[in-house]
């Protein structure tokens, strides 16, 4: 047997239904599913919600942490911006690059295949699995807090609440990606104007306009601090790089934008990074102007509204945006989450199923694993947000790290124009980004880190079992290798039947059209209340006399399906040339509802039979709504 390429196959065949991400589409296909795919605007909606979400903790956490120094150490709240700022710049260029490069999508991932070798590939595959995940929980748990704050009665009921948002943005994402950010354009809209508005007024002003959101809280500021040190910076420097997150998005989801994908998902990165850096440094310049103070029970964004627009109407309307943004900020991870996933069951890494697309250009069964998922973290959380944000932002920057090392060796592997400043800039982005992931995983690692730190190595290793189950199966099944020609064997078809009607008719028409020989066979009990009807079926058999021998198969239980596997494993010992097919016959219901009525005789016979023999299995439909209609 002759060997060819095997790129791109699969041991197992796919529904009709649906196809692989990379079947080739004839181009009417590609123009209708272009309706189903997003333009650069549709993209900020659709996969940005977690970069400018962050904006509502990016600033907070470097706060916090500086405030352990007291008012000389949140003047260093600007300085430590700009760093995160420089650092984003990095990374929109270096992503902008990835794009470009990698233009099936997967980002580090997909870098790290094809510059640093399957393992770390599979490393930064894990690390950003875990970063869409836990981005789905923490937006949701955070919006959902966001909520309760306003209307405390729904506290005891916050985790239905949040499962409700869930199922919520899954149903939309379900619909396309395009939907999904349709529905998101008008709240990320308003919350980028109410941001940059409260920017520009605030610069405008040289006191606070309103402090009543922080009056009466106790400041977290500390009063004893003697200086800023180096780690302080650091720890300030990670923390704030939780805004980073969501950067990486467009990268991972090129395919979902619509041609040239390319120019528009690098556009689209591009305006996330201006309007992140933007809205970060704005708010950053707000806090010294303002010379706020972090104080328990309140967030500096509200008190930066507050100090900005004065307690008025349009204060609410930034802290509503920004709930609705935290909440629908899970977005990104169902626009980014399920292509990385196709990519990975295309690699033999995942089942296949994850590869599968609908209609709508949707890889559903990824979308509903991720929100399975996330469902499951919001019940373990029990829907506080506390719990799950010392896990966040870790697999983040694991992957911004392997994707900047990554770039460094494609540069040295092109030398294209200029490589040199490219290689520099991504290695200088691989040290700021490795610094922060050890940072962040030190300074979090008592309060639930560790869980990332364990959950990393564990899906490598499941993604190298099911690429070695993978494996196994493509062996077994001669992927890659010419098979022998076919050849005509005799044929045996069996079918079963348990009484007279048009169905046992359809059923033997189709099987002497199939098959060489057929054998009708029925399975008999030997109680007293069974014996009229088994009669009945052979006296009836007789009269009609189909040219088809009806072969009765005794039974003491009350057993149906393995009797039928019996007897086909028993021809299947005794004429081993003799290629045998079960036809099932089944009736199709007019209605959905109708099914209820069936017994599954069939399902059962077509359980038992691929269980225990190796026959192959044909199920016959017949449509009782059309025999209706011609009636």
């Amino acid at each position: 047997m002759s060997t060819v390429p095997q790129s791109g196959s699969r041991p197992e065949e796919l529904p009709d239904t649906e196809e692989p991400p990379d079947t080739p589409a004839r181009p009417t296909a590609d123009a209708a599913g272009d309706r189903h795919r997003l333009t650069a605007l549709q993209g900020l909606a659709a996969l940005s919600l977690d970069a400018m979400a962050s904006v509502a903790y990016g600033p907070e956490s470097i706060v916090l942490v500086l405030a352990a120094a007291g008012a000389y150490g949140l003047g260093f709240t600007l300085p430590v911006t700009l760093a995160i700022a420089a650092l984003l710049a990095v990374l929109v260029a270096s992503y902008r690059q990835v794009i470009a490069a990698f233009p099936n999508g997967g980002g580090s991932y997909a870098v790290a295949k094809t510059h640093l070798g399957r393992r770390t590939a599979l490393v930064a595959a894990a690390s950003l699995i875990l970063d869409y995940v836990l981005n789905v929980a923490v937006s949701v748990t955070a919006g959902v807090a966001a909520l309760t704050s306003a209307f405390p009665a729904l506290y005891g009921d916050r985790v239905w609440v949040c499962l409700a948002v869930l199922v919520l943005i899954t149903a939309i994402n379900l619909r396309g990606i395009v939907d999904s950010a349709k529905a998101f354009l008008v709240p990320t809209a308003v919350f980028i104007a109410a941001i940059l508005a409260m920017v520009v007024v605030g610069l405008f002003r040289d006191a606070p306009a309103s402090t009543v959101t922080a009056d009466g809280h106790a400041s977290v500021l500390a009063h004893n601090a003697t200086g800023v040190g180096a780690l302080l910076l650091l720890k300030a420097f990670a923390a704030g790089c939780s805004a980073l997150t969501g950067v990486e998005a467009v990268a991972n989801a090129v395919p979902s934008f619509r041609a040239p994908a390319r120019k528009r998902a690098q556009r689209t990165e591009v305006a996330l990074g201006a309007l992140l850096g933007v809205m970060l440094i704005g708010l950053s310049l707000l806090i010294g102007r303002f010379h706020l103070q972090p104080v328990e029970g309140v967030t500096v964004l509200a008190q930066l509204a507050d100090a900005s627009l004065g307690h008025n109407w349009a204060f609410y309307v930034v802290q509503f945006a920004t709930m609705v943004l935290l909440a629908l900020a899970a977005n990104t991870s169902f626009g980014g989450l399920p292509v990385l996933m196709g990519l990975l069951a295309r690699d033999n890494y995942l089942p296949h199923v994850f590869g599968l697309k609908a209609d709508r250009q949707v890889h559903r069964h990824g979308v509903l694993a991720l929100a399975a998922v996330a469902a499951a973290l919001l019940v373990f959380s029990g829907g506080d947000v506390n719990t799950l944000v010392p896990l966040f932002a870790i697999g983040v920057f694991v992957g911004f790290t392997i994707c900047q090392v990554g770039m460094v060796r494609h540069w040295y592997g092109v030398r294209s124009l200029g490589w040199r400043a490219k290689a520099a800039l991504n290695g200088f982005g691989a040290v700021l980004t490795g610094v922060s992931a050890v940072i962040v995983t030190g300074t979090k690692f008592a309060d639930g880190a560790w869980l990332i730190v364990l959950a990393l190595p564990v899906l490598v290793l499941v993604f190298e079992a099911v690429h070695r189950a993978y494996g196994r199966i493509g062996e077994r099944l001669g992927l890659g290798r010419i098979p022998e020609g076919p050849h005509a064997a005799h044929s045996l078809v069996v079918v079963p039947v348990s009484h007279l009607s048009l169905l046992t008719s359809e059923a033997l028409n189709a099987a002497v059209s199939l098959g060489d020989e057929v054998i009708a066979v029925t399975v008999t009990h030997d109680d007293p209340e069974d014996r009229p009807a088994a009669d009945a079926l052979r006296r009836d058999w007789e009269l009609w006399n189909p040219g088809v021998d009806l072969l009765e198969l005794p039974s003491r239980t009350r057993s149906v399906g393995r009797p039928i596997a019996d007897y086909v494993r028993t021809l299947t010992a005794h004429r081993s040339a003799t290629r045998i097919t079960v036809l099932i016959p089944e009736a199709e219901p007019a209605h959905l509802w109708q099914r209820l009525l069936q017994n599954q005789r069939g399902a059962v016979v077509a359980h038992a039979v691929r269980r225990h023999t190796d026959a192959a299995i044909c199920r016959l439909r017949f449509r009782l709504e059309a025999a209706g209609r011609e009636g």
